[in-house]
């Protein structure tokens, strides 16, 4: 039986995340800027492993999401 190898990662832009997140483009860039999202560089641009970002959802908003928040 051959095996199918796993699917590729999927990733998210930033204005994709901020959608997602309900928060704005600025504090997407700087909770990546600050490490507490990572992300990849792509040229000029960042995109988010989905799956970082679920890990973020799931585990309690951080603190930058906190505060932009005000949750």
């Amino acid at each position: 039986m051959a095996q199918t190898p796993p699917p590729a990662p999927q990733f998210l832009t930033v204005a994709e995340v901020a959608e997602i997140t309900r928060v704005s483009r600025m504090t997407v860039y700087r909770m990546v800027h600050s490490g507490e999202l990572p992300a990849v560089r792509v040229g000029s641009s960042y995109r988010v492993p989905r799956t970082a970002l679920e890990q973020l959802l799931a585990g309690g908003m951080g603190e930058e999401f906190q505060a932009a928040t005000g949750s």
